[in-house]
C-alpha cells in the first residue's frame, strides 16, 4: 500500500475512514432492475389523457422486460438500462359515451436513444373508436414520454443517492472555497463554516432547509411519526418506532436511524444516516414544526453530513421527503372533496 506522496494518489486509502474505494477510482455497480420496475409502474400507471375526443387512462403495466444498473468509475456515474414495456389503456368517447381499450408498447427504452426518439406504439382493439386511438397517439404519447423522463431523472438522482463516496479532493476544495450569499431569499442553506467531526472522523457540513406545507403542524408531525403515513409518501415499507430510542428505517434501508427526541406537533430529533455513508457515521436531524394558520412551516437542520454527500442529502430531503409529502397532502385533500 502506497503512502501519501508515493505513487498515484487516486489509490491512496489513508484519507477515507472506511478505506473503501478511495476517490471513487474503482468500478462499482448497483443493480437498479427491481427499483426501476417499481418506479416505472409508479410514473406510468394511472396517467390521464383528455382531449376533445374523450378521456383515456393508462392502466396496468402488463409487461416489463429488461434491466437497469448504475456504475461508478473514476468519480463518474454511468447508467445502463434497456426496457421493453407494454401498458394497457381504456377510454370513453366524449360524444357517444362508447368505451374502448387498447395498449401502448415501448419496445426499446435504452440509454442509446433520447426519450424523444424512443419508439412508442399505440394500438386499439377491434371496433370503432379511432378518435381515442388518435388521442393516445398524440396527447397520450406526450404524457408517456414525460413519465419516462421522470423515471430517468429519478434513476439518476433518487436511486444514486450516496453512490459517490467521500474523497479527499472535494474536502480540500470545500475548505478553500468561501461561499457567498446570493442576495436573494432562498428556502434552504448550507453552513460550511460549521465543519465538525461527528462519529468517524470525517469533515462534515450542516444543512438547513425550510418548507411550508398546506396542513396544520399536528398533521405534518404525524406524517413523520406514523408508519402508515411514512409508507404512503415514501412508497416503500418502513420501520417507524416513534418513541425515544425507537428505530427508523426507510427507502429499502437506504436511510436509517433512531428517534432521540419527540415533542408532539412541535419537534422531532433523529440520529440519521444514509447507507452509503462511512460505517457508524450519523448526522443529527432536527425537525421543528410551526403552525401558520391553515399551513405549517417545517424547519430542518441536519448536522454532521459528510461534505461530499452534501448535495445528495439535500436532494434526498427535497425530492424524497418534501415533494412526496406535498403530493400525499394534495391526494388527501382531493379525496375529501
Amino acid at each position: 500500500m502506497a503512502k501519501w506522496g508515493q505513487g498515484d494518489p487516486r489509490w491512496i486509502v489513508e484519507e477515507r475512514a472506511d478505506a473503501t474505494n478511495v476517490n471513487n477510482w474503482h468500478w462499482t455497480e448497483r443493480d437498479a432492475t427491481s427499483w426501476s420496475k417499481r418506479k416505472l409502474k409508479e410514473v406510468l400507471e394511472g396517467l390521464v389523457v383528455e382531449g376533445e375526443a374523450g378521456r383515456c387512462e393508462i392502466g396496468d403495466l402488463k409487461h416489463v422486460e429488461g434491466e437497469a444498473s448504475c456504475n461508478s468509475r473514476k468519480g463518474k456515474l454511468i447508467f445502463f438500462y434497456e426496457w421493453n414495456l407494454r401498458l394497457s389503456w381504456k377510454g370513453t368517447v366524449k360524444e357517444s359515451g362508447e368505451k374502448h381499450k387498447g395498449s401502448v408498447e415501448i419496445p426499446n427504452l435504452s440509454e442509446e436513444n433520447e426519450v424523444d426518439d424512443t419508439e412508442i406504439n399505440v394500438s386499439k382493439k377491434k371496433g370503432e373508436g379511432d378518435v381515442l386511438k388518435d388521442l393516445m397517439r398524440t396527447e397520450g404519447t406526450t404524457k408517456v414520454r414525460e413519465a419516462l423522463r421522470d423515471y430517468l431523472k429519478a434513476l439518476k438522482t433518487e436511486f444514486t443517492l450516496g453512490m459517490i463516496l467521500p474523497t479527499k479532493a472535494p474536502v480540500e476544495q470545500e475548505l478553500a472555497t468561501e461561499r457567498k450569499p446570493s442576495g436573494s431569499t432562498v428556502q434552504d442553506s448550507v453552513t460550511p463554516q460549521s465543519l465538525d467531526m461527528v462519529g468517524v472522523k470525517i469533515p462534515t457540513v450542516r444543512i438547513q432547509m425550510r418548507e411550508v406545507f398546506n396542513s396544520p403542524a399536528e398533521e405534518l408531525y404525524s406524517i413523520f411519526t406514523k408508519k402508515e403515513l411514512v409508507q404512503k409518501f415514501s412508497k416503500c415499507p418502513a420501520v417507524i418506532e416513534a418513541e425515544k430510542g425507537g428505530k427508523l428505517q426507510m427507502f429499502e434501508g437506504c436511510v436509517s436511524g433512531e428517534y432521540t427526541e419527540l415533542v408532539p406537533s412541535q419537534r422531532i430529533v433523529l440520529k440519521w444516516r444514509c447507507r452509503s455513508w462511512p460505517d457508524e457515521h450519523y448526522a443529527t436531524v432536527a425537525l421543528n414544526f410551526q403552525d401558520l394558520a391553515a399551513q405549517s412551516e417545517l424547519e430542518l437542520e441536519c448536522k454532521g453530513v459528510p461534505v461530499s454527500h452534501e448535495e445528495s442529502t439535500r436532494q434526498c430531503w427535497k425530492k424524497q421527503y418534501f415533494e412526496e409529502i406535498h403530493v400525499l397532502l394534495q391526494q388527501s385533500k382531493d379525496s375529501m372533496e
